[in-house]
């Protein structure tokens, strides 16, 4: 039988398979780094899309804070404005209210009593007199409680002058007025 020598074949066919283990290496290798470029491009793409629309949602919310300001200034003057028509809508209510107050205090001052100061602190009447006898403040008190423009009357200090039958009683009289009524059509 012939000699036949297979080592060189055999050395041939590791070294081929070495190369094509090498060159699928590589290849893997490659194609590995280009998966990684990819995958890197496309996730700075996601981060600079994402970059772009959280700039867009900064420059948006300045836009909305600026507005937000401008409302609430608007709402501020929107307040001082309607205070300033209440204080009107009020002193428009209440002009007729102290012609009707007064009327109605010489209408229900009795005979016997002389006022010489009359002092309004808000609502409030303070009712500085003399009259002739304790009655008549009395009278003078009844008369006030009845009518509509006054509250309640609360006398404060009443003095006589001095001890003579004759003499007169000086008085401190607090009545508060009334709220003025609404007439129909008025808001």
């Amino acid at each position: 039988m012939a000699h036949i020598n297979l080592l060189p074949w055999r050395e041939e066919a590791r070294q081929q398979r070495q190369q094509q283990f090498i060159t699928v290496v590589i290849a893997g290798l490659i194609f590995a780094g280009l998966a990684l470029y990819g995958a890197v491009l496309f996730v700075n793409g996601l981060m600079d899309e994402q970059n772009n629309r959280n700039s867009f949602l900064q420059s948006e919310i300045v836009i909305l804070d600026k507005k937000i300001k401008e409302i609430s200034a608007l709402e501020r003057e929107r307040e001082r404005l309607l205070a300033r028509m209440q204080v009107i809508q009020e002193l428009q209510a209440s002009r007729p209210k102290v012609v009707k107050v007064f009327d109605s205090l010489v209408r229900t001052v009795p005979e016997g009593i002389h006022l010489d100061k009359v002092t309004r602190q808000g609502n409030s009447l303070i009712l500085n007199g003399v009259a002739q006898s304790n009655a008549r403040v009395s009278v003078f008190m009844r008369q006030l409680d009845k009518d509509a423009e006054f509250n309640e009357s609360d006398l404060q200090v009443i003095q006589r002058t001095s001890t003579r039958g004759d003499a007169i009683r000086k008085f401190t009289l607090g009545i508060s007025e009334s709220k003025p009524k609404v007439e129909e059509g008025e808001i």
